[in-house]
């Protein structure tokens, strides 16, 4: 399965890194694929180290400004030639997404899942992965949208919410299939 993960590139503390780092083992572990945005710094390094660790496969795409960031030895790396067709790039190439801690750019492709899903689409799982209830204000302001008539499609067919990384995995490979 190729998942997707939108995070940080920011140096972060354990608090982050450690379930971070949980949940790219159990995903090299799986056999699994890592699709993220092919930096080789902060939060992006610590997934993209603990999925090579753990067996896994690297799918990185980059984008020409960021290019020198970029992780070497991957197994595949695309340099886009600005952010919008690095998050087609990103949502082309994966069967499912993880949402992990970050800040606007982050928001920016979650957002962006979402709303494709909204409308139909795409009905590739998304799951947010609240580390340390880093999401706890925007799963308020989801549950208000929901709650309000702002969303035609129940929240639940939207977005899992996850808690830990394993509930996240466990998540992905139930809604695909994989064993």
């Amino acid at each position: 399965m190729n998942i997707c993960v939108f995070l940080s590139a920011a140096d972060l503390d354990d608090r982050y890194t450690g379930p971070a780092r949980d949940f790219a083992r159990l995903l090299g572990k799986g056999g699994h694929t890592l699709v993220w945005g092919g930096s080789d710094v902060g939060l992006m390094k610590v997934v993209a180290d603990g999925v090579e660790e753990a067996g896994g496969r690297l799918l990185g795409v980059s984008v020409e400004f960021l290019a020198a960031k970029a992780r070497p030895g991957v197994d595949e790396m695309v340099v886009a030639k600005d952010l919008a067709e690095r998050k087609r790039l990103l949502l082309e190439k994966a069967d499912a997404v993880v949402i992990m801690v970050g800040g606007t750019g982050t928001l920016d492709e979650a957002t962006e899942i979402l709303e494709l899903k909204k409308h139909g689409h795409t009905e590739k799982p998304v799951v947010l992965l609240n580390t340390a209830g880093f999401y706890d204000g925007l799963k308020v302001q989801f549950r208000r949208m929901e709650d309000e008539g702002f969303l035609p499609r129940p929240l639940t067919e939207l977005v899992f919410f996850a808690e830990e990384p394993a509930g996240a995995l466990a998540y992905l490979e139930e809604s695909l299939g994989v064993a």
